[in-house]
């Protein structure tokens, strides 16, 4: 049986798109939000270290992260293996996760593997400080969709720019 959920509280909802700017171009339309940040996320970026089914993750994605409440966030994919390119692949683009920040993200999952729940995919270390963490867990039978933990970096990265 899964832990319970973090908070009643979704903090982020997350979506896949083919092109990143198109996407924060019709969300920006949408929600008249204007304040985005940009990152690329890669297993090549000093001190990242990704995971995808039990192994070592060499995906590669470009997302940004609007000031919303909850957060929207715009997922376009890059390379694979990943999570991302299996929800296309069976779903298409759109809707893809929920998200709860978590103060430990090595906390969390050490709380779901105790349960017997492996995350399908993580990264972490992707923070100014070498902090910051995501785990994904396939929970479609249960909830409908994925569930994102997500430890915000004390200090992020500045953004990127479109």
């Amino acid at each position: 049986m899964q832990p319970s959920l973090p908070s009643s509280k979704v903090d982020q909802l997350g979506f896949l798109v083919p092109d990143l700017k198109i996407g924060v171009q019709h969300w920006t339309a949408a929600l008249n939000v204007t304040d985005w940040r940009v990152y690329t996320y890669s297993p090549d970026m000093a001190g990242t270290r990704f995971s995808y089914r039990g192994q070592a993750g060499e995906f590669t994605m470009r997302l940004a992260l609007a000031n919303t409440v909850p957060q929207i966030e715009l997922i376009q994919p890059i390379a694979g293996p990943s999570l991302y390119h299996d929800w296309i692949a069976q779903r298409g683009y759109g809707f893809h996760h929920v998200g709860f920040f978590v103060p430990s993200i090595t906390d969390t999952v050490d709380e779901y593997r105790a349960s017997g729940l492996e995350p399908a995919q993580t990264g972490s270390g992707y923070g100014v400080d070498g902090d910051g963490g995501f785990a994904y867990y396939e929970m479609e039978d249960q909830l409908g969709t994925v569930v994102e933990f997500i430890e915000v970096p004390a200090n992020r990265r500045p953004s990127e720019t479109l």
